[in-house]
């Protein structure tokens, strides 16, 4: 039987790449994307089922899964990118820009990663990858002049401590993936002289992600994989 993948956000640029490399790997992949979601997808596999799901909706985002698990009877992999971005001081944030933050970048991972946990601790297996950020990482070094996002994504690395707390001993991992810049057409437009060389491709991103799930990786257990690149 195929193996089978979700994969969140799979029209951002990280997912996209992901999307093609599990493919490449052949895997089922189920990427989900926003109701009128303005980001083309030209991938075009029967091994790919592209989903509409509202991930702040915790009924939806279950209800999502579930359907997953029926058609393919489990689930190998989760690839949870979904997540944003915002810069302000302390002095500058609000209450309300931070739960807006942690909706965006720690709702959208939960609401997927607590059921496809539940799943693989049935199934005694599986691979969970979150995306985390070096301000979340190490806040008082990366996160000045980003609290809310800092605040946000650092609840990430709490979850995958957390989750892989609950399943010590069982081949259900859980893995945050932290890169330095991304390589992408608009961080290369916000940031026209910067050195590029030295960001992380979303490529490079998805080729590690892929690795951690192959029988070569299977005794890894680290929680933070670090892609910096030259960054």
């Amino acid at each position: 039987m195929k193996k089978t993948v979700i994969i969140t956000g799979a029209s951002g640029n990280m997912g996209q790449a992901v999307v093609k490399k599990f493919l490449s790997g052949n895997y089922n992949v189920v990427g989900t994307i926003i109701p009128n979601d303005p980001v083309p997808m030209e991938i075009i596999n029967d091994s790919f089922e592209k989903v509409i799901v509202d991930l702040m909706s915790e009924d939806d985002s279950k209800r999502f899964v579930e359907s997953v698990i029926s058609k393919n009877g489990g689930i190998n992999a989760a690839v949870l990118t979904v997540g944003g971005f915002a810069m302000n001081k302390i002095a500058d944030t609000t209450t309300s820009d931070i739960l807006k933050q942690y909706k965006l970048n720690f709702e959208t991972a939960y609401n997927i990663a607590r059921p496809v946990f539940v799943q693989m601790m049935k199934q005694g297996y599986g691979r969970i990858f979150l995306v985390g950020s070096r301000p979340g990482l190490d806040v008082s070094r990366h996160g000045k002049g980003m609290a809310a996002y800092s605040l946000a994504k650092s609840l990430i690395f709490r979850l995958a401590e957390l989750m892989n707390a609950e399943a010590k001993d069982q081949n259900v991992v859980t893995s945050v993936i932290v890169p330095s810049t991304i390589d992408t057409p608009q961080n290369r437009k916000a940031m026209p002289d910067a050195n590029f060389d030295s960001w992380v491709k979303p490529e490079d991103i998805a080729n590690s992600i892929y690795y951690y799930c192959t029988d070569e990786a299977a005794a890894l257990r680290e929680p933070v994989i670090k892609l910096y690149n030259k960054a």
